[in-house]
């Protein structure tokens, strides 16, 4: 079976983003004493021709000095460099609305180890990365030993990870580097990381690291592929998702699946390191993540080829929850009762109408 190539672009913010703008960010947040927190994340995971292209970047609400980010990788980096400015924001602009238009120019965007292994280290603009192979314990041993600060629910994720591939790399962002740099709040740092892999997924467990188990996790997630593809778990439609009790996150809602628009393309063709994506014939799936902490308890696994098998092993899902067929049993119980509580209305609803004569709409 031959190796997709995935090239992995991550945008670090300045410090301190405190603005209501869309979110970048993609990762469990770390830090020297736990003070950053990580707003909300949005990820682009594109495949083209065998190759996977992963786009995401980070913004952050309160902290000082130093904080960065664990990301699983599912294989290991051969090239980090510098990425492009706005892929993700033209992304946004076309699937959400938005108050204003902005000008795009303008944005700037081996786990039997018992020690782990660095191998690739890196520096692009104030950010500090590296890459490690080994198992959970092995990469946490490694944060703490420099000066990361690690919840306790850490241990237990990263070994989640590392049972499919003990590839992470960790990005530190230096707030004082930054500011010598002239770096300042809204400013980013795209990086593109080249990873050969078999099997392409998105990390979205790690989003939840450190939070408690009923904390928002909201994330968007673009997928751009040649075929429209077949994720695991199965996303909701926005229209089940408006009909859950309120309170009830979905986990998964799939906003938005058509072929990308020429004018979409060619504005992403135009940005650094996009220039791989063909003027036409891509297919556009925007998934929105809403879930509590403690139900984010898998991975998205993508299935781009048109087979509809995506991996439950790379969605991180039990043999139990991979083979329910809609993919929800891993979106909590909340949602299982959610759903019975539609379920009964619409057996009320039809029982009150044959009582009063009344058809069914």
């Amino acid at each position: 079976m031959r190796h997709l190539r995935l090239p992995f672009a991550i945008t670090v913010g300045f410090l301190a983003l405190l603005v209501a703008a869309p979110a970048w960010a993609c990762g469990g947040l770390i830090n020297t004493n736990g003070s950053v927190t990580l707003v909300r994340t949005t990820t682009l995971a594109a495949y083209h021709e065998g190759i996977e292209h992963y786009v995401t970047s980070f913004e952050f609400a309160g902290g000082e000095g130093e904080f960065g980010s664990i990301i699983p990788l599912p294989g290991v980096p051969t090239r980090v460099i510098r990425g492009g400015d706005w892929t993700l924001q033209r992304l946004v602009q076309e699937t959400q609305p938005q108050p204003e238009a902005f000008a795009l120019a303008a944005t700037a965007a081996g786990a039997a180890e018992d020690r782990a292994q660095v191998i690739l280290k890196t520096e692009i603009d104030a950010l500090d990365i590296v890459v490690l192979e080994g198992g959970g314990t092995a990469v946490g041993d490694w944060a703490r030993e420099h000066g990361f600060f690690l919840p306790p629910d850490a241990p237990e994720v990263l070994d989640f990870y590392a049972e499919r591939s003990p590839i992470f790399m960790t990005v530190r962002f230096d707030a004082s580097r930054a500011a010598d740099q002239g770096l300042g709040a809204g400013d980013g740092t795209p990086v593109h990381v080249v990873i050969p892999t078999t099997n392409p997924w998105v990390p979205l467990r790690i989003l939840g690291l450190g939070a408690v188990a009923d904390a928002p996790v909201e994330a968007d997630v673009y997928l751009l592929t040649d075929l429209e593809p077949t994720t695991l778990p199965a996303p909701l439609t926005p229209e089940v998702a408006s009909r859950l009790p309120q309170g009830v996150r979905p986990g998964l809602v799939l906003e938005r699946s058509e072929e990308a628009s020429r004018s979409l393309l060619a504005d992403l063709r135009s940005d650094k390191g996009m220039d791989w994506l063909p003027s036409s014939g891509m297919w556009l799936s925007f998934l929105r993540v809403d879930a509590r902490a403690g139900d984010l308890d898998y991975d998205l696994a993508i299935d781009a080829s048109g087979a509809g098998q995506p991996s439950p092993v790379a969605a991180g899902l039990s043999p139990e929850a991979a083979a329910d067929p809609a993919g929800l049993r891993s979106f909590g119980p909340a949602l299982w009762t959610a759903i019975a509580v539609l379920v009964l209305l619409g057996v009320v609803g039809t029982l009150e109408r044959r009582r009063s004569g009344r058809p069914a709409v």
